[in-house]
């Protein structure tokens, strides 16, 4: 019996064998639909963005204020404003051997407090060289890291060391969309990384206050989320000299592709309406002094993604004839300091903020014996009692301001809005939607003369690459006639026939098209993923509303090539959430004669289930901009009807419609 199966495996490999060296060359068919394999394309695309290679330095001279720019702006604030030094509240002095501890709290922001500890090498009598320590993620903040600045302290260099919003003296938020369902974190265009960044650029400030710190020799450093807070800080602040991020950077093919991005707080990823990588970040901080220390199983950076990046980095460092300004550091084990990348970073910093060449391997580590160090109750500030108007808690709903609503009592006024508007969207909110538009390649897949008094078609077309949607058109008029369509869009989890009775109240002269977008029926995916979907889109530009809003404007436009359509009378229709995907498609498709809206959500800025399983209303930096309820005017002359009242918040919508043009909001009861 063990000869019967083994002879006939033996011919099934040669046959296998024999057939693949006759058979013509094979065609990769690219699977379609898979929301997995789309965020994987789209990342890997990102990263691959910024080429090395084909860029002059001339060239990066007219693209670098454009990239700088737009990183502050996803950042939150405006780096060219004029700023006084912030305030700063004294709280004591511990004296140590060869250096003492400054204890005291600065105000970032009106209200806005960052408790820290400054280590100053004793008898300074010219400026030292400076090194601003950010902090990772560990509960104790300033206390858990403080080996690392009394280390730096005996070498010499001024240290700054500061809490995070999160795990400090006091405990604040970097976790919103991670586990709390705030995905209107990303509506707003707040991202926890502005945060600290803008508290590292005004610890910066009050350094440059003090006649003991070298403004011109400013280090930066720190692992986790001090990691990629030293890659933000280089890349935003020019006073910065040299940067040292402990893994705190990963190339987004890898963070996305490989589903890293599950295991990070939300402040490790800018909020990326414009769409960068890593490496554009790292561009940024060229030809500055980097240094790059990863470990090799780290589970948050794979090292094959930080060698990649190093490794176009370098090439770019090259073309200023910086190469030897940028270096990487590899450690053994996961994701941790090691005496390697601690010893590297010291005798980084005395060669290029001091001019002291000191071999790594003869510099002293850290103190490692937590009983050689203080405890938190020398080190903190506040000592329990923070100020009491302190906002830190709090500063999600501030840092950024959202747009107020427009009063509007004109037609130019509304049609200036409107401009106003789409043209931010398509860059800040949309910018991810593909610079040339995939053949839609049409193609009937089914009909019938059932299902409604003319017959039934199905076409399928390209939407974008990746994903095949379906239009199920259900005909009221005669085939052979150009008609009015109604596009109805079907909803996540919804009832057999239950979008149908819902378009049999509305319209009685148009026919009937159904549309699933990503993430509804044949093109959706399982629930539990929806979590991760919708960060990671958010990483790489998009939402997975943008995506379903960018399915609907295609699903117009195909229509529009049916000779059975009359492409000057198209209408969208959507319910709950769908209906905002409705208005945003009719605002940027600009075409359409009316949306039928049942039960549209008032705002974008609400919360979700912390598993992410509702309707995703979150469009990147939207709130920055508009709100929902103003897009029925914004849309204008786009009609605008809703199914048996007029919620609330879109009364005003229907003044200003009524004020600038002389229309309104309607009711289909």
């Amino acid at each position: 019996m063990k000869y019967l199966i083994l002879i006939p495996i033996s011919l099934l490999i040669i046959a296998t064998w024999a057939c693949k060296e006759e058979a013509p060359e094979t065609v990769t068919v690219v699977p379609h639909n898979n929301i997995m394999q789309y965020l994987e394309q789209e990342s890997k695309s990102l990263t691959e963005h910024f080429s090395a290679k084909s860029i002059s330095t001339e060239e990066w001279d007219s693209i670098r204020p454009v990239k700088y720019h737009q990183f502050i702006e996803m950042m939150g604030f405006n780096m060219e404003e004029d700023r006084d030094p912030p305030k700063v509240y004294p709280r004591g002095t511990l004296k140590q051997d060869g250096f003492h501890i400054e204890k005291f709290y600065y105000e970032s922001l009106p209200n806005l407090f960052v408790p820290a500890n400054l280590y100053v090498p004793d008898n300074i009598s010219n400026p030292r060289a400076a090194v601003i320590y950010l902090s990772g993620h560990s509960h104790g903040q300033k206390v858990n890291y403080q080996a690392h600045a009394r280390r730096l302290a005996e070498l010499g260099f001024i240290t700054l060391i500061f809490d995070t919003i999160q795990f400090g003296e006091v405990w604040g938020d970097h976790w919103g969309p991670y586990n709390k369902g705030w995905f209107n974190w990303y509506s707003r265009g707040y991202n926890p990384a502005a945060v600290e960044l803008w508290n590292a650029i005004r610890g910066l400030d009050y350094l440059a206050t003090r006649v003991d710190v070298d403004m011109d020799n400013i280090g930066i450093t720190g692992i986790s989320g001090g990691g990629s807070q030293s890659w933000y800080f280089a890349a935003a602040d020019p006073r910065v000299k040299a940067a040292a991020p402990v893994c705190g950077a990963g190339t987004m093919d890898s963070q996305v592709g490989e589903r890293r991005i599950d295991g990070h707080c939300d402040c490790m990823m800018i909020n990326n309406g414009f769409q960068m990588d890593f490496t554009d970040i790292g561009a940024l901080i060229a030809p500055k002094p980097l240094l790059i220390a990863q470990s090799d199983r780290d589970e948050l950076y794979g090292i094959e993604s930080t060698r990649q990046f190093y490794n176009s980095l370098s090439e770019f460092y090259s073309k200023f004839g910086a190469e030897n300004n940028i270096s990487l550091v590899e450690t053994t084990g996961g994701h941790s300091y090691h005496p390697v990348s601690r010893k590297a970073i010291f005798s980084f910093f005395l060669h290029h903020l001091m001019d002291k060449n000191v071999a790594p391997e003869t510099i002293a580590d850290i103190e490692t014996n937590a009983e050689n160090l203080l405890p938190a109750d020398s080190l903190n500030v506040y000592n329990g009692t923070p100020p009491a108007s302190d906002i830190t808690k709090t500063i999600q709903h501030s840092f950024i301001q959202t747009a107020e609503p427009p009063i509007i009592n004109s037609r130019d006024a509304l049609i200036a809005q409107q401009n106003k508007v789409k043209d931010y969207l398509k860059t800040r909110t949309f910018g991810a939607f593909p610079d040339s538009a995939l053949a839609f390649d049409g193609e009937m897949i089914y009909r019938t003369a059932d299902l409604s008094k003319f017959g039934n078609n199905t076409y399928s077309f390209n939407s974008e690459k990746g994903w095949r949607l379906k239009v199920d058109i259900f005909y009221r008029q005669p085939q052979e006639e150009k008609s009015p369509l109604l596009l109805v869009l079907r909803s996540p989890g919804e009832e057999r026939w239950e979008s149908e009775g819902y378009a049999n109240k509305m319209a009685e002269n148009h026919n009937i098209a159904y549309l699933e977008v990503r993430g509804v029926g044949e093109v959706g995916w399982a629930p539990e993923l929806n979590w991760h979907v919708r960060r990671a889109a958010a990483w790489i530009g998009r939402t997975k509303a943008s995506m379903q809003v960018y399915d609907a404007m295609r699903a117009l436009e195909f229509c529009r090539t049916l000779p059975e359509v009359d492409p000057t009378k198209i209408s969208i229709a959507g319910r709950d959430g769908m209906a905002t995907i409705a208005m945003y498609a009719a605002l940027m498709d600009e075409k359409c004669e009316s949306m039928y809206l049942s039960n549209p959500p008032e705002t974008h800025n609400q919360t979700s289930p912390k598993n992410g399983r509702d309707f995703a209303l979150e469009l990147l930096n939207v709130l920055r901009i508009t709100d929902a309820y103003q897009i029925p005017a914004l849309a204008y002359p786009t009609k605008t009807y809703l199914l048996n009242e007029i919620p609330p918040a879109y009364a005003w919508s229907d003044t200003v419609l009524n004020k600038a043009v002389n229309e309104q909001l309607y009711i289909v009861n």
